[in-house]
């Protein structure tokens, strides 16, 4: 096994326009990047991007812990520990692994979800407000979900038959979906600007349907549904976990091995079509797996805003890229949902927020600030 690492020039710029050379090659060719050779595979890695995917590992893995640990009972560390490999105290493993282990990993692989899906719908379309929260994905998913609350018997922490909220909001996903990218189809292609108009209406309606759904319901039907929809991890189970752990293992090597119709997307269709991408099919593909995602995360925790919308572009600042880095982007969104959903028990002790709450109160000014970015680069340009 020979492996090589190849030093990019430093004084050989990227590939200019028309030269019929790659963004992706003329671009392996700039400064902070190590090109690698194994066993007749190779490729370009950022150092920077590596550093910074690892620091944010570190900062979920913190998060996960202190999730775990601090509360209105503080556990220690060791106890932790103690009470996971099953030697610790009886109070200690009670809370421990029924009552918080289940809700940070919940809230771990939601975030990671949605970190996902964000990062793979903006990429498609282009744009930074195409988050699946913004544009019907998620309201779908809402409308699925509160009509197998009120159908299925499942209460607001998740008891009864919670395998049917996953489908319902998948299916209800799924429909909101197909109705925004089929208006937005025209002229053999679909832009990012007129993709997110159809979804901000598409949402409208939907959050209609759903306010609808829940007039009509039982007062305790209503008041269960109300506190799914509001974005909780309160008590979240085992159950919610083993749903988002199968929806990760199912999509994430399914985009793995598309990441690079992933990165050409990025580029534009017409770049990508040059270089021998099936545009339509590989879109269609990425964003069924952003739909999938943000669907079982919304079934395990609710339609928790702006995860999906902030952690791509915050993973993109903090490596410096061009592209939105999707692993980082996931692992952006674990952090963020575990530090959000600490706040939630600890700003207002011993009241406790819905994570939903708190991840609002942060992404609507962030929401604000990217909208005031893009009206000033619209004017610039």
């Amino acid at each position: 096994m020979n492996l090589k690492l190849r030093l990019p020039d430093r004084a050989a710029p990227a590939s200019p326009p028309g030269t019929g050379a790659s963004p992706v090659v003329g671009a392996a060719r700039q400064r902070g990047r190590v090109g690698w050779e194994l066993a007749g595979l190779g490729g370009i890695v950022r150092p920077r991007v590596v550093g910074v995917l690892l620091l944010v590992v570190v900062l979920a893995a913190a998060g996960l812990v202190a999730s775990v640990s601090v509360g209105e009972f503080p556990i220690p560390v060791g106890d932790v520990v103690a009470a996971l490999t099953g030697t610790g105290g009886a109070d200690a493993t009670l809370i421990v692994r029924e009552l918080r282990l289940p809700r940070a990993l919940t809230a771990l692989l939601v975030g990671c979800a949605f970190g996902l899906a964000g990062a793979l719908m903006q990429a498609v379309t282009r744009n930074p407000l195409a988050s699946p929260d913004l544009i019907g994905v998620t309201a779908g998913a809402s409308t699925g979900g509160v009509a197998a609350v009120l159908i299925g018997g499942v209460t607001s922490a998740g008891s009864g038959s919670y395998a049917s909220v996953p489908f319902g909001a998948l299916l209800g996903a799924l429909v909101a979906a197909s109705i925004s990218y089929g208006m937005a189809f025209r002229d053999g292609t679909i832009t990012g600007f007129r993709f997110v108009l159809v979804g901000i209406g598409v949402q409208g309606a939907l959050t209609a349907l759903t306010s609808w759904l829940l007039a009509r319901a039982d007062i305790d039907e209503a008041s269960r549904a109300m506190v799914w929809l509001t974005g909780s991890l309160n008590g979240r189970g085992f159950e919610h976990a083993w749903w988002m752990g199968l929806a990760l293992l199912a999509v994430v090597p399914v985009v793995l091995a598309l990441i690079r119709p992933y990165q050409l997307l990025q580029y534009g269709d017409d770049t990508a079509r040059a270089l021998g991408l099936p545009v339509d099919r590989a879109r269609i593909v990425l964003l069924l797996a952003s739909v999938v995602l943000a669907a079982v995360a919304t079934a395990a925790a609710g339609p928790i805003g702006f995860v999906a919308l902030a952690a791509p572009q915050i993973a993109r600042r903090l490596t410096g890229t061009a592209n939105l880095p999707l692993l980082t982007s996931g692992c952006v969104g674990a952090a963020l949902l575990l530090l959000a959903d600490l706040a939630a028990r600890l700003v207002l002790a011993p009241i406790e927020l819905p994570v939903g709450v708190v991840t609002g109160a942060v992404g609507a000014p962030y929401l604000m600030w990217l909208l005031a970015r893009a009206n000033r680069v619209g004017r610039a340009g």
